[in-house]
Parts: structure tokens; C-alpha cells; sequence
């Protein structure tokens, strides 16, 4: 997924749509992705992901906050999981791309960082 928290058949939200699966979805690779998120594995995640978008945001530091963002899609808990994504950086339910892609540089170019999702 484009990848974040997942919800029921997911491995992980496709561009912040918990309901969504992404492109690359497979039974082998959510179980692998549902195993490395449970056992906070950025090792594990990071080798199914192939330098997708959310591993420019996703590091070893705060993948414990993004595996507690999926488990709390997995229980429906939405409004939590935004609040997570955020923080991070990432793209809510809404589709919004949040935190590191809004620059300020008052359309002068001047962005603060990445675009997350894209």
C-alpha cells in the first residue's frame, strides 16, 4: 500500500482508505504483513514494501506507532487512527496528505519535506 494502518482483508490502507487493498496485495504477503505488525517487525515489514512511498515516512524509530495505528484500524477505531497518521505524516481516511508534504513556503516551492503517498 501505498501502505498504513489496514483494516479487514488488508495488509495495510491503500492511500488512507482503511477498506481499500492496495495494488500488491496478496494472502501471502497480508499474513506476513499482519505477523510483522503484531510483532512490531519493521525488519519483516519493511522487506514486503519495496521502497514504496510510506517507507520515505516509515522508519525503524516510529513503526511501532504505525503498527499500533493498524491495529486500531483492525478494531475500527478510525478517529484514533488518523490522529496517529497525522503525527506521522501520513494520509488520513479523507485522503488528505498530512504533516511533511505541506510545505510553507507560501507557494514559493519552500516545502518542508516529501509528498507521502503518492
Amino acid at each position: 500500500m501505498v501502505t498504513v494502518a489496514g483494516v479487514a482483508g488488508s495488509a495495510s490502507a491503500y492511500r488512507g482508505d482503511y477498506k481499500q487493498q492496495g495494488p500488491n496485495y496478496s494472502e501471502e504477503r497480508h499474513q506476513l504483513m499482519e505477523q510483522a505488525f503484531e510483532n512490531n517487525d519493521y525488519n519483516l515489514w519493511k522487506s514486503q514494501m519495496n521502497g514504496r512511498g510510506v517507507t520515505n515516512v516509515i522508519n525503524e524509530s516510529n513503526f511501532a506507532r504505525f503498527a499500533q495505528a493498524h491495529r486500531l484500524a483492525d478494531e475500527g477505531k478510525y478517529d484514533e487512527v488518523n490522529q496517529i497518521r497525522e503525527e506521522l505524516g501520513l494520509r488520513t481516511s479523507n485522503g488528505e496528505a498530512m504533516g511533511l508534504g505541506r510545505g510553507n513556503g507560501n507557494g514559493e516551492g519552500r516545502g518542508n519535506g516529501i509528498h507521502q503517498n503518492r
